[in-house]
C-alpha cells in the first residue's frame, strides 16, 4: 500500500508541480478487476477504490496496518460511482446502485466486492479512518440521503450536496463523507473556499467527461497552487490548505473528512477577495 506523508505549509511553498502531484495526488486508483488503497498520514486516512469485473475482490489486510484484519481498528465508508454492485460484510450482502453509500464499522472481519454486470462494472470508492468504537453497518441509498441545494448559476457553482456519513446521518467514530453533483454549466466547487484546522479532507472526482480536466486548488489561502486532475483521480488536502476546484465541464466529486469532530459546518471561510 502506497504511503503519503504529511507536508508542512512552509515546505509546500517551494514545491514545483511534480512535487505537488507526488505528495498529494492519488491517481490510477481505479483499475478494472483490482482493489487499490493509499495510506495517508493525514489523520491516518486510507483512500481506496475497488472495481470488480467478473471477479470478487476482498478487502485485504495490509502488512503496514499491523492488524489481524483491515477493520480491526478502523471504520470504512463506501460509495458506488458506476454500475450496480454488491458489498458483502461478514456474510451479509448489501446491493449498491450508483451513488448509494455503505458504512461498515470497526470489528467486521470480511468485506468483499462484486459487480452485478461485468460489462458495466461497479466502482466502489473507499475511505477508511481509525475507529475507537463499533457502529452498525448501514446502507443509505441516494434516494434517501439528505440533499442540500447550494450555489447559483450566476456564480457557476450551482450544485447539490449529498450528506451520507455525518453527525445527523450515518453514525461513525470520525469519518464524515458525502458527494456533490454540479449542475450543467456550473464548474466551481467549494467556492468561496475554506479550511478546517481540525480535520483533513480528501476529494475524489468522477463523472468528468473524457478529454476534460479538473483544476484543483491547494495551499494556504494567501498563497495558492494548483494541479490538474482526471476522472477518477483523488487528492488529499491538509488541514491548512484550501480545497477548491474548477472543471472544463461539469462533474461530480466525493468529499470525505477525518479528524477532531463530526461537525459538517466546522470550517473557517475565506472571502474570495482574500484568496491569492
Amino acid at each position: 500500500m502506497k504511503v503519503l506523508h504529511s507536508v508542512h505549509p512552509e515546505d509546500f511553498k517551494n514545491y514545483h508541480t511534480q512535487q505537488i502531484r507526488d505528495r498529494f495526488l492519488i491517481d490510477k486508483l481505479v483499475q478494472p478487476g483490482a482493489l487499490n488503497c493509499v495510506y495517508t498520514h493525514y489523520d491516518r486516512m486510507i483512500v481506496g477504490a475497488a472495481s470488480p469485473a467478473d471477479n470478487r475482490l476482498e478487502l485485504p489486510n495490509y502488512a503496514n496496518l499491523r492488524a489481524d484484519y483491515f477493520l480491526q481498528r478502523r471504520e470504512i465508508g463506501i460509495i458506488n460511482v458506476a454500475g450496480d454492485g454488491e458489498v458483502i460484510a461478514d456474510g451479509k450482502a448489501y446491493a449498491l446502485k450508483k451513488l448509494d453509500c455503505l458504512y461498515i464499522g470497526k470489528g467486521v472481519e470480511s468485506v468483499t466486492f462484486t459487480s452485478a454486470d461485468p460489462s458495466s462494472p461497479a466502482v466502489f470508492y473507499l475511505l477508511s479512518a481509525p475507529a475507537h468504537a463499533s457502529y452498525p453497518t448501514t446502507l443509505v441509498s441516494n434516494d434517501e440521503v439528505v440533499k442540500v441545494n447550494a450555489g447559483s448559476t450566476a456564480m457557476a457553482n450551482e450544485r447539490v450536496i449529498n450528506k451520507y456519513i455525518h453527525a445527523e446521518g450515518i453514525k461513525s467514530c470520525q469519518l464524515v463523507m458525502g458527494l456533490t453533483i454540479l449542475a450543467n454549466g456550473s464548474v466551481w466547487n467549494t467556492m468561496p473556499s475554506h479550511v478546517h484546522d481540525r480535520r483533513m479532507e480528501a476529494y475524489f472526482y468522477f463523472d468528468l467527461p473524457e478529454g476534460q480536466k479538473i483544476f484543483h486548488y491547494m495551499g494556504e489561502g494567501h498563497e495558492t497552487r494548483h494541479i490538474l486532475l482526471d476522472n477518477y483521480d483523488a487528492v488529499v488536502s491538509p488541514p491548512w490548505s484550501i480545497h477548491s476546484g474548477s472543471g472544463t465541464s461539469s462533474y461530480s466529486f466525493i468529499w470525505g473528512m477525518a479528524g477532531e469532530n463530526l461537525d459538517y459546518t466546522d470550517m473557517d471561510a475565506l472571502a474570495i477577495t482574500d484568496i491569492r
